[in-house]
């Protein structure tokens, strides 16, 4: 099979695409003809040797993939050969074929296409689980989503929609904006344009926002937990914009009432599993209802693999990027 491999640690361009091994699957995996895969940004941070995961050389990054299962192991019940399922992979996705665990497998509803489902699970398992599990989103409170145009940001303002939230979406230009906005979002800042605080105390009513999501980190942190309202959330996803960890006073909670939250969600579906399959059947549901519209905005062939990394490295792209394999 041919297969994109990281043999060393760095940038996207020394990732090759070679002939490899095909994967032999254990009694609990299933092996999974990839047809698409997501691009996402531990990506880019596992092939140069900056995700907590470090694979052995050499490896194919990409954590999820969509395809159609080509083997099943004894211990895997509840798939079959053939059935279209969507898969977490951790790393190897990127790839024409990929052993994986029966458990990270979900079947594909029949309102997705391969690239949908390449492009849905991180993405809205993650913000399904922040918005329900660590944050309790209640109908007419209102959210901020910052870094609203990119795969978990637009998860977040659409699964907010749906929960029946007032959502506000932050991004850095107009055209993200637009993109958010063709997602549902209620009010939109652009943050490079003026005081983030300022817009939020003018939408609000001087009242703040009850929960904020925020898969960007930097220096936005802390400006948006001082708009945050009595009682509010704040839910640390990630840190996209890089560099420097941000620090809050640890003040500021005490004196807004107000909640840091982290969110894992990838620890959350090994450490409870009922619970996450309940959040996909909402999210399968709501999808089939056409309440959530997983946006694919760029399409890579394998051997541009390298491309799609750097890309969204780069941190300009919005929605999802999905390499297609078949």
């Amino acid at each position: 099979m041919k297969a994109v491999l990281c043999k060393s640690f760095g940038p996207p361009e020394s990732l090759v695409l070679e002939d490899a091994p095909t994967p032999q699957i254990k009694p609990s995996e299933i092996l999974l003809d990839v047809h698409a895969a997501g691009v996402n940004f531990p990506d880019t941070l596992m092939i140069e040797g900056k995700y907590q995961f470090k694979p052995p050389f050499p490896f194919s990054p990409g954590g999820e993939a969509a395809g159609v299962i080509a083997a099943i192991g004894e211990k895997v019940s509840h798939l079959k050969v053939g059935d279209r399922v969507m898969a977490l992979t951790g790393w190897g996705s990127f790839a024409e074929q990929v052993a994986v665990a029966g458990s990270n497998a979900l079947p594909i509803p029949p309102s997705m296409d391969f690239d949908t489902a390449a492009a849905f699970s991180m993405t809205y398992g993650t913000s399904m689980h922040a918005l329900t599990q660590r944050a309790n989103l209640q109908p007419g409170e209102t959210l901020l989503v910052l870094g609203a145009s990119g795969g978990v940001g637009l998860a977040a303002v659409e699964i907010g929609k749906a929960m029946g939230a007032r959502v506000i979406a932050a991004a850095s230009s107009a055209e993200k904006l637009e993109v958010a906005k063709n997602a549902g979002a209620d009010e939109l800042i652009n943050y490079s344009e003026g005081s983030l605080k300022e817009r939020l105390k003018e939408l609000t009513g001087g009242q703040g926002v009850d929960v904020i999501y925020d898969p960007v980190g930097g220096k936005l942190f802390e400006e948006a937990f001082r708009s945050i309202a009595w009682n509010g959330r704040m839910l640390v996803v990630g840190f996209a914009a890089g560099g420097d960890i941000p620090a809050l006073p640890a003040n500021l909670p005490l004196l807004k009432g107000a909640s840091l939250i982290g969110v894992f969600w990838g620890a959350f579906a090994q450490r409870q599993p009922q619970d996450n399959a309940a959040n996909f059947r909402q999210l399968f549901a709501w999808h089939a209802e056409g309440k959530l519209k997983p946006l694919v905005s760029q399409r890579f062939a394998l051997q541009d693999t390298g491309k799609a990394i750097a890309t969204l490295g780069q941190r300009k792209a919005v929605g999802k990027l999905v390499v297609q394999v078949r």
